[in-house]
């Protein structure tokens, strides 16, 4: 019996000003910008409005996540559950995954989100639900996810609530990304393995994988512990 590959932690280095600190920074005085960082759409710039609680995923942090899923990517399906500026999402589908279904709750942002996909052309790739996320958990039809972005407003500590609706949209070797304040750390239920975290002094970040999951380098691994 091949033996588990062991968790790796890898620390991700506090993303610059540039990044979502600057986005964070100009949400106080007006709108603020990511961009795509990998794929065809590299380089595309994301708004930030003015929007509380809004908090997009840094540069850095970005390409480190995106390092550790390159091999699930290719075809993957993406649920994006706070979509905000659209980030984590956007940059999935432009990396190579095949779909992906963001959800957003506020009007303004799931309208300015539709106008990123039209000027992108990818409205057969990427949906937008102005929703509730929990709501849209409970109500929608099952997605079977490969891939699962949670980074909820951290006020909100919607962490647990999200767990428990999230198995009928899941495939059966799913990954979870999960964003939450540096300090705190939300764990999925039983059935979920570790497979990377990491963080800034601001954010933690975890990539966790379900039993089933495998990706490219695990035979080796495993082979050789």
């Amino acid at each position: 019996m091949m033996a588990s590959p062991p968790v790796l932690s890898m620390p991700m280095p506090r993303p610059p000003r540039s990044s979502a600190s600057a986005s964070r920074q100009t949400a106080h005085g007006g709108e603020g910008q990511v961009r795509i960082i990998g794929g065809r759409w590299r380089n595309t710039r994301l708004q930030v409005p003015q929007v509380h609680g809004l908090r997009p995923t840094g540069d850095r942090v970005r390409e480190t996540l995106f390092n550790w899923l390159m091999p699930k990517l290719p075809g993957a399906r993406v649920l994006d559950l706070f979509a905000g500026s659209g980030a984590l999402g956007l940059e999935a589908v432009s990396r190579g995954a095949a779909s992906a279904q963001l959800v957003e709750r506020d009007p303004a942002l799931a309208a300015s989100l539709r106008e990123v996909v039209a000027r992108l052309d990818a409205g057969a790739q990427v949906q937008v639900a102005a929703a509730d996320a929990l709501h849209w958990l409970d109500s929608a039809a099952a997605l079977q996810a490969d891939i699962v972005f949670i980074d909820p407003p951290f006020a909100d500590g919607l962490w647990a609530q999200v767990f428990e609706r999230l198995p009928r949209h899941l495939a059966a070797d799913a990954w979870l990304y999960v964003e939450a304040p540096a300090g705190v750390a939300p764990r999925p239920p039983a059935g979920w393995s570790l497979h990377r975290e990491g963080g800034t002094r601001d954010v933690a970040c975890a990539l966790y994988r379900r039993a089933a999951a495998t990706l490219r380098g695990d035979l080796d691994a495993t082979s050789t512990a």
